[in-house]
């Protein structure tokens, strides 16, 4: 069997789950070149934040829809439904391959999926047909831990199992502009740099070495699924960016790791 893909998808706006644009138009015809359908989703999002142990989905029957967003959002949005089932036996699996790695998780039986999944799967998947197991993420840890937890579950990608780290690479949200400045560019820039020429090194330290990193990553928690999803990936396969875009400061950078 070939390996999945390992993904960086920006989730940005989950409008992206009801809307026809670029951005979705690419997700669905992505999904569509796929070699095979994958046999489940294990998503990182920055939506499910946990200061400690990662956090697992577990069950077997169709998770919830989790509307994590404030009431002056669209009725559709509310409406939306993404009743993925779940998979016990892979997300014990891969708490097991965390806690061989000594990184602490927890099975959690109640959680169901954020917009950072399913606005995403919405388009991938939009008969909700592949089991999704998601996972927190602790926006605390440094980014070489973040990292470390990618490599655990490193082999899953042999099974095809595809793994998504869902989040946003410039994400300040208290910032307001319609313009792109550039900035926002170079900081992505810069991260593209590092990714595609292999220097996790210096990725590392992007706090302190990226340009403009405090503008474009006030807050860590959309950055850290990056990190993840690149622990993830096979280091012996050339990265690239598979979409490019933004809406104002908000990035759709997106990346095949």
């Amino acid at each position: 069997m070939s390996k999945s893909p390992v993904l960086f998808l920006a989730h940005g706006s989950p409008l992206i789950a009801i809307q026809e644009n670029e951005y979705t138009q690419f997700l669905r015809e992505f999904a569509d070149k796929l070699p095979a359908k994958p046999k489940a989703f294990v998503v990182f999002t920055a939506h499910w934040e946990v200061d400690g142990n990662t956090r697992i989905t577990f069950t077997d029957g169709p998770h919830d829809t989790v509307h994590d967003f404030g009431p002056w959002w669209m009725d559709e949005l509310f409406e939306v439904e993404y009743p993925a089932k779940g998979n016990k036996e892979l997300a014990a699996r891969i708490s097991h391959l965390l806690q061989e790695q000594g990184i602490a998780s927890d099975l959690d039986p109640v959680r169901g999926l954020d917009h950072g999944t399913w606005s995403l799967l919405k388009q991938f998947d939009s008969e909700a047909s592949t089991p999704v197991v998601q996972l927190s993420v602790n926006p605390n840890l440094s980014a070489r831990d973040q990292y470390k937890i990618g490599q655990a579950i490193r082999e899953l990608q042999d099974e095809g199992i595809l793994i998504i780290g869902s989040g946003v690479t410039v994400h300040n949200l208290s910032l307001h502009s319609e313009v792109t400045e550039a900035w926002a560019l170079e900081f992505d820039d810069w991260i593209i740099d590092k990714i595609e020429n292999k220097d996790y090194e210096t990725l590392f330290n992007y706090a302190e070495e990226a340009p403009h990193a405090a503008l474009a990553v006030p807050t860590p928690e959309h950055f850290v699924p990056l990190l993840i999803a690149l622990g993830s990936a096979d280091p012996n396969h050339a990265s690239k960016v598979i979409y490019r875009d933004y809406t104002g400061l908000l990035s759709y950078l997106s990346l095949q790791l």
